[in-house]
């Protein structure tokens, strides 16, 4: 009879023959050496090279229509404001393309994966017009140092510009801001645009053609999310848009508050300004 105190001895387990490994100078080796900075070149350059090169285009043709002055001043105008969606992306955890400059069109940066809520899209949203605000408000303060005006125009410029992007209608960001306020403030946005897209296009001329093809694309934009405002929504639909009293209250204040600083901004610039200057 076995012994039951008996403890049999684990048997040891044959070794297994070691994978040969490559010389550390073989043909593999040294073509994957050659090429990871092209890689690495490839991956980061290219961006840089897109961004780098919409800029300096941007910049020749303000320089053109505005003066070099102004164009430089306007361009890092809006390199900040998008690197304020830029940084807010990066803070909720989304991957974003660096900014693309399109002349009279401003600059934008493009979102890999969608937002998981509209609390993340507003976040997203409202990162622009807060750096670019304050951005805008710091060229302004070059004419308290310097006593040139064109830090006036430039600061009235950028303020006007975020103020602007504030209206409540998609794809503006102040659209993106009040989808976690109330989706029924993009119907006020819409009729906002539309009297202005007629006020402007009224006026006539190069510039105002302009400005009124641009209203013109946002506004045909933004029919679509409006108008499914009044239909019924999916369980889906209604969980992107489910946010905490909280988050609406501290976005509801962010949101305001920029439009009054902005307003009073734009107000007491133009007071520093000869007549007519505006």
């Amino acid at each position: 009879m076995p012994d039951p105190f008996y403890q049999q001895q684990p048997q040891p387990q044959p070794l297994q023959p070691a994978r040969p490994q490559p010389p550390a100078n073989s043909l593999g080796q040294r073509l994957k050496q050659f090429f990871a900075p092209i890689l690495i070149l490839l991956k980061f350059g290219l961006p840089m090279l897109k961004m780098g090169g919409s800029m300096i285009f941007a910049l020749v043709i303000y320089s053109m229509a505005f003066g070099w002055q102004f164009a430089v001043g306007f361009i890092i105008l809006l390199f900040i404001h998008e690197m304020g969606h830029l940084i807010a992306a990066k803070i909720v955890g989304l991957k974003v393309t660096l900014p693309l400059f399109i002349p009279f069109l401003g600059a934008v940066i493009a979102l890999r994966e969608a937002p998981r809520n509209a609390w993340i899209e507003a976040i997203i949203g409202i990162g622009g017009p807060l750096l670019g605000s304050i951005g805008a408000f710091l060229v302004a303060c070059g004419y308290f140092l310097t006593g040139k005006e064109i830090f006036l125009v430039l600061g009235y410029t950028g303020m006007f510009l975020n103020l602007f992007n504030l209206i409540p209608i998609v794809p503006l960001d102040g659209g993106r801001i009040v989808s976690a306020i109330s989706p029924w403030l993009w119907v006020l946005g819409l009729l906002i645009m539309v009297p202005y897209l007629i006020f402007r296009a009224s006026m006539g001329g190069a510039v105002n053609g302009t400005v009124s093809f641009v209203i013109l694309l946002i506004v045909l934009t933004s029919f679509p999310r409006v108008i499914a405002l009044f239909r019924k929504r999916t369980q889906l639909q209604m969980r992107y848009y489910e946010c905490t009293p909280t988050q609406r209250c501290v976005m509801a204040l962010l949101y305001f508050s920029l439009l009054a600083s902005l307003y009073l901004g734009m107000g007491f610039i133009k007071n520093l300004m000869p007549p007519g200057a505006f």
